[in-house]
């Protein structure tokens, strides 16, 4: 009679590197790269400001280098989302105002280094999937000949109190 080979039964050692090995193939599984789980495009809400007070009607252009879109204030453009900054120009016949938004990468790019590699980084810098701007920007507006406050600068009214 031809008796089977017995088989091993797995050490605590084993169990134990198979657990830490699942543990981290389901977190990288989880984290993902920002360019499958995240969005190439994102919409950014713009209103214009002159005096504390909202208005309305201002035509804004928002450029970055993936291209350029238009907004009429208070409105929302969608945009396609880069490493590079946004600068917004907004312009009515007799007010201007400007300002540059900073894109900041996103929790997802950071899950894709860690877990993911360089590979994966690079294409999200590529794509611009893994870096977001503010949701909403208010620019300050102002007439037309005026220069913009330097920051930090006190205003003539700040500076009569």
């Amino acid at each position: 009679m031809r008796t089977l080979p017995r088989t091993r039964q797995p050490t605590k050692t084993g169990i134990k590197m198979l657990t830490k090995t699942s543990a981290v193939l389901a977190a990288a599984l989880l984290t993902g790269c920002a360019s499958i789980s995240g969005n190439k495009l994102q919409p950014l809400s713009v209103t214009t400001v002159h005096n504390n007070q909202e208005i309305t009607g201002i035509g804004c252009t928002l450029t970055n280098d993936s291209g350029n879109w238009f907004v009429t204030s208070p409105g929302t453009a969608t945009v396609h989302k880069s490493t590079g900054d946004l600068v917004i120009d907004c312009k009515r016949h007799d007010m201007v105002g400007n300002a540059t938004v900073v894109s900041k990468s996103n929790t997802a790019v950071w899950g894709n280094i860690l877990f993911g590699g360089g590979i994966g980084y690079i294409v999200d810098r590529n794509t611009g999937a893994g870096f977001d701007y503010p949701n909403t920007v208010a620019i300050t507006m102002r007439p037309i000949g005026d220069r913009p406050a330097a920051p930090g600068a006190m205003t003539d009214s700040a500076a009569a109190k």
